[in-house]
């Protein structure tokens, strides 16, 4: 012992430390390298990461589609970063977005870890139907949602009139208003989410009710923290929720909101008759109560939580945001809402209730609300996949466990697909006979496994709404008010501007 010992003994201490210092530095940077280095052949190019940290600190996370888009005229329709450890590989154009998300689909519709399950205690192989793992479990959630969501009334006229019946709510608000300005978002917030809640909840809320405007503000926060760096550095680095108030700040809005589902599920609890399904919740219950004792199974309380959570979210959103960017394009382009009416008045009239059977005959009005949904392009990167094993996208080798981000503002504004790009041009979905025209790069609700389980509900929602709008008001800019700019507010859903509009009765 004193024979080893003696060599360092001689070193000033300060020497001692300074190499000890250096050793590890150098052990570090070699486990960092090891760790990092991409030995596979073939994988996509992407610019030089930083040791540990990777591409991080040279994302622009505020504005991710802007940076996306850069970085795709260096390298490429198919390309990668690095988040820490973390491999990421984005892909735009048409073409590459079709070949990951559809027809690799089977190898691409895993999800990454996300720190919000791991932080509440849901398990990633049993939350819900958006960010669950891809496996038996989540195809069980799926499928017993969708089912569900048909038992009340999806694809048939029951749902049909009770959106309708929601549209003349709203507009009966937009009447109150007696021609002044106002803002519509939280209206139409409400007004949409009241669909999915009496399908979810079995009831609906009023437009005044505060506590209601509490929850949908929160749905507003959680989407907002999507550009936050510091979300973005913990889902890499987890330990950093451990820092005193980082995770309370992180995720406060998404606490206060299992706050609110746990107390309408503890109500549905209390209330339970096996003999009476009021509603999803209820449904779900029979389904936990099915498989009481079996720890494999899906159906937990746990789940229930974050499957109501889902598609409160996805119910609400995003159909939302997409009618606001509807009104404020109708605005803008007044010709555009002009010819819209025209048709209403020609094949609804001002009387009748527009219905789904409407629109086999009303191909400018469809074509309208598809190129809103276009032009809005209120999800430019979509949900993040995750490879479930080794595969190829456009000739790129891409392992298993890599992030997968899907660029669709590339698709949805292809510029070898669409005559006009970056402009509202509804004659993107019409054919030279003035027919609607369905077009393959129109990906609004994503595709493959993990396309949007509400697509049918979303479309139902964005006819119904928007026609009876139209039928009913004319909508233009306040007098005393600069024209509204088309520009947008960052986050995981691309919202516009607060905005406000006057609504002339027709």
């Amino acid at each position: 012992m004193g024979l080893l010992s003696a060599p360092w003994s001689l070193l000033p201490s300060g020497t001692f430390l300074s190499m000890l210092a250096l050793f590890f530095t150098v052990f570090a940077l070699l486990y960092d390298f090891m760790k990092r280095r991409r030995s596979w052949s073939r994988f996509p190019p992407g610019p030089t990461s930083l040791p540990f940290l990777g591409n991080i600190l040279q994302t622009n996370f505020k504005n991710l589609p802007k940076y996306v888009t850069q970085l795709r005229k260096k390298y490429g329709d198919v390309f990668s970063l690095q988040f820490c450890w973390t491999n990421v590989v984005i892909m735009s154009g048409f073409e590459s977005v079709k070949e990951g998300l559809i027809t690799k689909s089977d190898d691409t519709s895993d999800r990454p870890h996300f720190l919000t399950l791991q932080k509440h205690g849901f398990k990633e192989n049993s939350s819900g139907v958006v960010l669950a793992r891809y496996g038996q479990s989540w195809r069980d959630v799926r499928r017993f949602s969708l089912s569900t969501l048909r038992d009340f009334g999806l694809g048939k006229k029951s749902l049909a009139e009770r959106v309708t019946e929601e549209a003349g709510f709203l507009c009966s608000a937009f009447k109150s208003k007696d021609g002044r300005p106002f803002n519509p978002h939280l209206m139409i917030n409400n007004a949409v989410s009241n669909v999915i809640c009496s399908i979810i909840f079995g009831d609906r809320f009023e437009y005044d009710d505060k506590s209601f405007r509490k929850v949908l503000k929160l749905f507003e926060d959680i989407i907002g923290s999507g550009t936050d760096v510091l979300l973005q550095l913990a889902n890499v680095i987890p330990v950093l929720v451990h820092v005193p108030g980082v995770g309370q700040k992180l995720f406060r809005a998404q606490e206060n909101l299992f706050d609110f589902l746990r107390g309408i599920i503890a109500e549905h609890k209390a209330s339970w008759d096996p003999n009476l399904k009021r509603d999803f919740i209820d449904a779900f219950l029979e389904e936990v109560e099915k498989v009481k004792g079996d720890p494999q199974s899906s159906f937990s309380e746990l789940n229930l939580l974050v499957t109501v959570s889902d598609m409160f979210s996805a119910g609400t959103e995003t159909t939302s945001t997409t009618l606001r960017y509807g009104l404020l394009y109708m605005m803008l382009y007044p010709d555009i809402q002009r010819r819209v009416q025209e048709e209403i008045d020609r094949v609804i009239g001002s009387e009748r209730k527009p219905t789904m059977d409407d629109r086999a005959n009303m191909p400018y009005t469809n074509a309208v609300i598809h190129e809103i949904q276009r032009y809005s392009d209120i999800l430019p990167l979509s949900v993040p996949h995750m490879t479930s094993r080794d595969t190829e996208v456009n000739g790129f080798f891409i392992p298993k466990g890599t992030t997968l981000m899907f660029n669709m503002t590339s698709v949805l504004k292809d510029e070898s697909i669409w005559a006009r790009p970056y402009q509202f041009y509804p004659e993107h979905f019409l054919d030279d006979d003035g027919q609607f025209i369905k077009r393959e790069a129109f990906l609004p609700f994503s595709a493959g496994r993990r396309v949007c389980l509400g697509e049918q509900l979303a479309r139902m929602e964005l006819f119904l709404f928007f026609t009876t709008f139209l039928q009913q008001f004319t909508f233009f800019i306040p007098r005393d008010q600069p024209r509204p700019k088309e520009e947008n507010l960052p986050g995981a859903i691309i919202s516009p501007k607060p905005y406000q509009l006057c609504a002339e009765v027709r």
